[in-house]
């Protein structure tokens, strides 16, 4: 049988959300009947733009479009929200970066009406972005959408599908499938350097209440700044059981089970991509998770400590866990027969290091088949030939890596709408991480081991 969310009311909520996400979509499908794309990019004619959503990540994206623009003409042209004042920070940044003012809209289907915009990026709440997508695809427009990409299974399924039905080029907001560092680690597993790989481990870690003070909200110093009147506080639910406005679920939604997962949505998209993209797979066979709220005990839903650790078909255990509690030394560590790459840092970080430590020669450190260590050990010892992976031409690695505007990922975006080919982070990247992050989520609310079922593209309770 199929394994729901944990939660009172569940049947309820599903038929709910059945007839809700179909009404979406039906309503979307009618006001944005799919159009082709009818304009086709010569090298030297100028991209148009538009911004749906315009909180935090927002910004981060018009930066990248304007650092893109000094190697290719393009221009943001709109940006659409339905918060009054988060439109207009997002239109005076435009303005103040390419010195033009962009048209705002409050609502999506208005801005998508222009037939002069070629791509959208999107920037919303985890719970809008694969039903935000279904409707710039239909409206004839490219799309970059922003991770998780479902957080729910059955949209991102339909989201999926309308893409795959439109003509149009999505780019999923998980650069690191752009970046330097995580594809040569990607070429030194799959040369078999470091032989067959049995366990990926992630810790990535972070010592704040994570998500929680955004600005816009009563801290005891600051006035609140969003008011339910100038917004829509049934079109930001879209779909999602009716609750009274509340600025906090509003502004600070990571932190609320009916809208983010949390961790799972906003890390782990990000673990499990690279674990995908490193190990060339596209779903677990199995996830069992935990967690709690441990320290920031303020009203949030989901865990502030969490940990997942999932089967693959390939025959490999794949563990991600992250802490606000402490932020010591974050990782990630993929054990080979043959050796072991070690990153250091947490998600992005770039300083890879590769070595034959834990390989078949030294099969139990305490029958000296190892080395002893009477200090942190650093770079091991000299007999397994560690080193610092390196790209040419790329920046040296560190610890921090690049930051989330990461501009090789857009004008990967951008070149790809050119040519009318597929980018580097596809639609079926992002279907695959969040299979990830749903079966995590639903694991740590149910207390279950849960399986995917590969045929019929459901999250079960048995093995398959």
């Amino acid at each position: 049988m199929s394994v729901l969310e944990s939660h009172p009311n569940t049947l309820d909520r599903r038929e709910l959300l059945k007839k809700v996400s179909a009404a979406v979509f039906a309503t979307s499908a009618a006001a944005l009947p799919a159009r082709s794309y009818s304009r086709i990019l010569g090298a030297n004619d100028r991209i148009r733009l538009a911004q749906l959503g315009c909180g935090g990540r927002s910004q981060g994206h018009v930066h990248m479009v304007h650092m893109a623009s000094r190697r290719t003409p393009l221009e943001v042209v709109a940006v659409c929200d339905i918060w009054s004042l988060a439109r207009e920070r997002r239109a005076a940044q435009v303005k103040d970066l390419f010195g033009t003012d962009p048209q705002t809209f409050k609502y999506s289907e208005q801005m998508l009406a222009r037939n002069d915009i070629d791509g959208v990026m999107i920037a919303t709440g985890d719970h809008q972005h694969a039903k935000l997508c279904i409707e710039v695809v239909q409206a004839g427009k490219d799309c970059y959408v922003e991770k998780p990409f479902a957080n729910v299974l059955d949209e991102g399924k339909a989201a999926r599908a309308a893409v795959k039905a439109s003509k149009q080029v999505v780019q999923m907001g998980t650069q690191h499938r752009s970046q330097p560092y995580p594809l040569a680690v990607r070429d030194i597993i799959q040369s078999g350097r470091i032989g067959q790989v049995a366990r990926i481990t992630q810790e990535w870690n972070v010592n704040q209440p994570r998500w929680r003070h955004i600005p816009g909200i009563d801290d005891g110093t600051h006035p609140t700044l969003l008011k339910e009147e100038d917004t829509d506080w049934q079109r930001w639910l879209l779909g999602k059981p009716n609750r009274p406005f509340d600025p906090h679920v509003y502004l600070e939604f990571r932190l609320y089970r009916d809208f983010s997962a949390g961790i799972f949505d906003q890390w782990l998209s990000h673990g499990a991509d690279l674990v995908h993209l490193w190990m060339d797979e596209t779903h677990p066979v199995s996830a069992t998770a935990t967690g709690g709220i441990l320290t920031w005990k303020d009203g949030r839903e989901n865990p502030d400590n969490a940990t997942v650790s999932f089967t693959y078909p390939k025959g490999f255990l794949y563990t991600y866990s992250t802490t606000f509690s402490n932020s010591y030394r974050s990782f990630s560590r993929i054990q080979g027969r043959d050796g072991t790459i070690e990153n250091y840092g947490g998600e992005g970080a770039s300083l890879f290091l590769i070595t034959k430590e834990g390989g078949a020669h030294e099969f139990d450190p305490e029958s000296n088949s190892g080395p002893r260590y009477t200090a942190p050990p650093g770079i091991g010892p000299a007999q397994d030939r560690a080193e610092i992976v390196r790209v040419p031409g790329a920046p040296q690695p560190d610890s921090l890596g690049p930051d989330d505007d990461d501009l090789g990922h857009l004008m990967n975006w951008l070149n790809a709408m050119r040519d009318r080919k597929q980018p580097n982070a596809t639609v079926d990247h992002g279907f695959s991480h969040s299979i990830a992050c749903i079966m995590a989520a639903q694991s740590y609310w149910s207390g279950k081991r849960l399986y995917w079922d590969r045929s019929s593209e459901e999250i079960v309770d048995h093995a398959v």
